[in-house]
């Protein structure tokens, strides 16, 4: 559907936000602009990203599945196991490596959302974080953005500090990929951020100056799609002080406490069944609260209370981009989306075999993680499972894996004016399944634009495999999915598929029993009593949808539970060697050419007898 003028679209992500980690859906965090917007517009309830960033970006930015697209795993990942490898962890992601839709960009199996907006007419607008690629052939600028400025890796030091290392000193294994805040504007690698960086507020203005740059040039009369994915509040956990001051104390009772009041809190607005009992925090690698030191909880609490500052900082400069809508009079001709790219970030890095040992060393050395310097750019710390399970509750686990947990992420939108119907509109809530896939479709429905599959300027595409919200949003269907919708998912080994109410789990040793399990989510949302005992049957038939989505998406399995084993080829058992642009090599950003590589990739070939 296409208006006489057509919609522009701002969408909004935040990374790593739980739940329940914004005021609408049952945060005592302050957000009133996001809440302002829910209150004109819908919450959803049962939404879904994949279990990790890259993977839910692609799949935003694409509409089909992140094993299409070329992010069948974060690069990081895939590049080193033991960046996701929690300690009893055992699973290698050497067979994924040089495989179709693992190259760890958006791949030309694809054309992009912004691609196809930018062919019709928009102007197409970027600021935050693109993790989609490194080079300038994999940025921003070249997959349809015609204003961009990228942060183009997983993660960064959220003020860009960088500590002046000494003698022989190196960047730990695990912290090169996490700590240079490596941007592009318009395919340009930055070479300085400006004095007095904070990634929010960074992007957050350059959102607003572009925009007020179209408004005063060629491009006023077009309309426009602004793309706000914030790097924030991903570890490490950094805020202005102002914003950190206002939680101060907050959390002294620790995340238990938090999580009682946060599920009470979902129950009482509606958006959790009250009688839905919320899954067993799995945390063993971590002490209870009880059994901290006194300044173990209050270092811990500092950790939460960054966290909340992070999130209100993210709402102001959403108000921002809003304001200066409003005050131009293009709010309400808008549509505006935000969302989370997965759930809460629950890793206790500290356990990780990677991290024991020369990385914290590293930080002890180089950074100052002292109470009162907590959030500052020269501190590093990340906030652990247990307040992640506050955000992520009544759901089982958090990022990275494919429980609910992981894969639930809050979601809300408002319309362009005079498009809902009243039922989809007006602070309501919708329980109906959707996913980040559904977006690329909605838009372009919103826009008049059709999606070109099976060809794109020569050559082939993928066609989407998400669903247009617009009937729905309309009042014209009262579902957006059929009720016995089939969707999967795969992140570094942990799996799910869901039809309907019922899900299948395949999660992993330590945090899971590393075999399916069966779950009735209308009845079990937490998942917390499997019934692959008492249904096999419906197991069978669930088990079959995995195998058909594991050929459709190309998922390539780490664990013989799950599907047909790949013996490892030589090309694939070495580490390290799996990103084009090593840009955290000294020398590699004034020479980033000398840094490129070409990793090795699979071939099919197909000898005549």
């Amino acid at each position: 559907m296409a208006s006489a003028k057509r919609p522009n679209i701002l969408m909004i992500v935040a990374d790593d936000l739980g739940f329940s980690d914004i005021g609408c859906f049952g945060s005592e965090i302050s957000t009133p602009n996001l809440d302002a917007l829910a209150s004109k517009g819908l919450r959803f309830t049962d939404f879904h990203a994949a279990a990790a960033c890259s993977p839910s970006r692609a799949m935003i930015l694409t509409g089909t599945d992140h094993h299409i697209a070329g992010l069948g795993n974060l690069i990081e990942w895939t590049n080193i196991s033991g960046q996701n490898g929690p300690k009893g962890g055992k699973l290698d992601t050497a067979p994924q490596r040089g495989m179709p839709g693992y190259e760890g960009y958006l791949n030309e199996r694809v054309v992009t959302l912004p691609e196809l907006l930018r062919d019709a007419g928009y102007l197409t607008l970027m600021s935050g974080k693109w993790h989609l690629g490194l080079t300038p052939e994999r940025s921003p600028k070249a997959r349809g953005f015609t204003r961009s400025f990228a942060h183009l890796p997983a993660c960064s030091n959220h003020y860009g500090f960088e500590p002046q290392l000494q003698g022989q000193d190196q960047i730990p294994e695990f912290m090169t990929m996490s700590f240079i805040a490596l941007h592009s504007e318009d395919g340009e690698y930055v070479k300085k951020l400006p004095n007095g960086w904070y990634s929010t507020d960074g992007y957050g203005d350059k959102m607003v100056k572009y925009l007020q740059e179209r408004r005063e040039g060629k491009d006023k009369d077009k309309p426009f799609f602004a793309y706000l994915p914030f790097t924030a509040p991903h570890w490490p956990l950094q805020a202005p002080k102002e914003y950190i001051e206002k939680y101060k104390g907050m959390y002294n009772d620790g995340p238990d406490v938090l999580r009682e009041r946060r599920l009470r809190r979902l129950k009482d607005i509606g958006l959790v069944p009250q009688d839905a009992e919320p899954h067993p925090v799995v945390a063993d690698e971590v002490k209870p609260w009880a059994e901290l030191t006194a300044e173990e909880q209050a270092k811990s609490s500092r950790a939460m209370e960054i966290f909340a500052a992070m999130v209100e900082c993210i709402d102001a400069n959403v108000g921002k981009v809003v304001s200066y809508l409003e005050k131009t009079g293009e709010l309400d001709n808008t549509f505006v989306c935000f969302m989370s790219d997965n759930g809460a970030e629950g890793a206790a890095y500290e356990a990780y075999p990677i991290v024991q040992g020369t990385m914290l060393q590293h930080l002890q050395k180089y950074y100052d993680n002292s109470l009162d310097n907590l959030g500052a750019g020269n501190s590093f710390i990340w906030y652990g499972p247990r307040w992640a399970q506050a955000a992520t509750a009544p759901s089982r686990l958090y990022k990275a894996y494919t429980t609910e947990g992981g894969v639930r992420v809050p979601f809300l939108a408002k319309w362009p004016a005079g498009m809902a119907d009243k039922s989809t509109g007006n602070g309501g809530i919708t329980h109906n399944f959707s996913t980040v896939m559904d977006l690329t479709p909605t838009i372009l429905d919103m826009a008049g634009v059709q999606h070109p599959a099976p060809t794109y300027q020569g050559r082939e595409v993928v066609h989407v495999r998400g669903k247009s919200m617009t009937p729905f949003i309309q009042g014209k269907d009262d579902k957006i999915h059929e009720n016995e919708f089939v969707n999967g998912w795969e992140t570094c080994g942990r799996a799910a598929v869901r039809r309907g109410d019922w899900k299948i789990v395949f999660i992993p040793k330590p945090k899971g029993p590393e075999r399916w399990q069966l779950y009735n989510l209308k009845n079990d949302p937490g998942e917390i009593y499997d019934l692959a005992e008492k249904e096999p049957e419906r197991m069978e038939q669930l088990l079959k949808l995995w195998d058909q989505y594991v050929v459709e998406t190309g998922t390539v399995p780490l664990a013989p539970e799950m599907g047909e084993w790949m013996e490892l080829m030589e090309e694939q058992m070495r580490e390290d060697v799996w990103m084009e642009y090593e840009y955290w090599k000294e020398g590699a950003r004034e020479n980033p050419e000398k840094f490129r590589k070409q990793p090795w990739r699979w071939q099919r070939e197909v000898k005549q007898i």
